[in-house]
């Protein structure tokens, strides 16, 4: 293939040749691709194949690519200035837009990156507390900084095992992992551990194992868990945020977090996060309490730009119904083709965001998710592929829609799947 030479050169220069793993395409078992431009829904690579984007950065280009009001705002900030390291009205802008759409964020601190947002939260809910443990969700995703990066064990997952090298075993020990949806292994680790719990940290809506939504009356009993045992109650909405709503998750669900992390679509395509929670917790960060964050780039004006610019394309345009509504007639297409071939396949939807599940079986935890049909998701990503329409390339990521993506997209991505799976379903 033509982007084999670029493939040689990052592999000679970058670990893997990639700067972040799952773009490594190892997953699908495929060579990775090599973008060249995007415009819109559509992703260009440096071989010439022009794709329907559904991967769409992973989440922050809920406008599309080179959104025109984004690339204005980013091109005006970058002239007169890409970094100052002093605060700018638009930090204070972006901080005030954030209070304003999420009322549980009382004070904001904008860093780099959701993996800095929920390692900030889980510093500060420690600080606050004066407690050394957290608990986390088997199958919830909150960035690499170590004690995240655990996995759960069979049942009731105790104590957590490190899932990535150069862990150090303290760090894992200091998490505690529960199955998504399982109020039984919370009641237990609660009971067992509560007194030294400094939080409880969750994606409200599991979106980094594929899609899991949450059963009903699940997170409004975290937050009476939380209370019961003094601990903090951290929502993960680095992909929730302004994903289905102006707002984040709890504006829909009613539950309100101690702590909330942003990140993807704030930055509308830039690197950025955000933290935020009640005045009193968050105080606790300098320079104002003896919790120390900081960073060089947090609050970056060009990053500011793109996202403040995102913001207020949403609240002007309010797209979410729309973007819901072709995303529902998408997924239903797509199980009625299943149907039609006798391949089990479930399609998780909230909004915008759909997963990809070869089962027979419902969703509720991660568990679910790994049983899916690792073949069978391999054979179709490159049969979408081969007809021009990308998915993210791990059957453990969400499929993204836009504002950006036209019927006449849909319906080609229709027809792409209704061959794909004719294909897969006569091997």
């Amino acid at each position: 293939m033509s982007s084999s030479p670029l493939r040689d050169r990052a592999r000679a220069a970058m670990p893997g040749g990639v700067n972040s793993p799952v773009r490594a395409f190892k997953a699908v078992g495929a060579d990775p691709i090599f973008a060249k431009t995007a415009q819109g829904a559509e992703l260009e690579t440096t071989d010439g194949r022009k794709l329907v984007d559904y991967c769409m950065s992973f989440g922050p280009l809920i406008l599309g690519h080179a959104h025109p009001a984004v690339v204005e705002a980013v091109a005006a900030a970058a002239a007169r200035g890409t970094s100052y390291a002093v605060t700018t009205e638009a930090e204070i802008e972006m901080a005030e837009e954030i209070q304003s759409a999420i009322p549980s964020m009382e004070r904001v601190r904008l860093v780099s990156s959701g993996t800095e947002a929920c390692m900030t939260a889980i510093r500060v809910a420690r600080g606050a507390t004066g407690r050394n443990k957290i608990l986390k969700f088997g199958g919830c995703y909150h960035g690499h900084a170590d004690c995240l990066l655990v996995k759960a064990g069979s049942g009731v997952a105790g104590i957590a095992t490190a899932s990535s090298a150069g862990v150090p075993h303290v760090c894992a020990n200091n998490t505690l992992v529960a199955r998504y949806n399982h109020r039984e292994d919370v009641e237990a680790l609660a009971a067992e551990h509560g007194a030294d719990l400094a939080a409880i940290l969750v994606e409200p809506v599991a979106a980094n194992m594929g899609l899991v939504l949450p059963a009903d009356g699940f997170l409004q009993f975290l937050r009476e868990q939380a209370d019961a045992c003094g601990a903090k109650l951290i929502f993960d909405g680095v992909i929730c945020g302004f994903r289905f709503c102006y707002g984040e998750y709890q504006n829909l669900c009613g539950v309100k977090p101690d702590i909330t992390c942003l990140g993807k679509v704030i930055g509308g395509g830039m690197p950025i996060g955000a933290v935020g929670g009640r005045a009193d917790i968050m105080e606790e960060l300098a320079p104002l309490g003896p919790v120390y964050q900081g960073g060089t780039l947090s609050g970056n004006p060009v990053s500011v730009a793109a996202g403040l610019a995102t913001l207020r394309c949403l609240k002007e345009s309010n797209p979410y119904a729309e973007l819901e509504a072709r995303t529902r007639r998408l997924v239903t297409a797509i199980q009625a083709l299943a149907a039609e071939t006798g391949i089990a396949l479930q399609l998780p939807t909230l909004g915008s965001l759909f997963a990809i599940v070869f089962t027979g079986q419902p969703v509720r935890d991660f568990e679910a998710i790994e049983s899916t049909r690792q073949d069978l998701f391999d054979r179709l990503f490159h049969a979408l592929l081969d007809r021009g329409i990308y998915l993210p390339p791990s059957p453990f990521e969400v499929c993204f829609l836009s504002t950006a993506h036209t019927d006449e997209q849909i319906e080609l991505t229709v027809q792409a799947w209704a061959e794909a799976l004719q294909e897969i379903g006569a091997t």
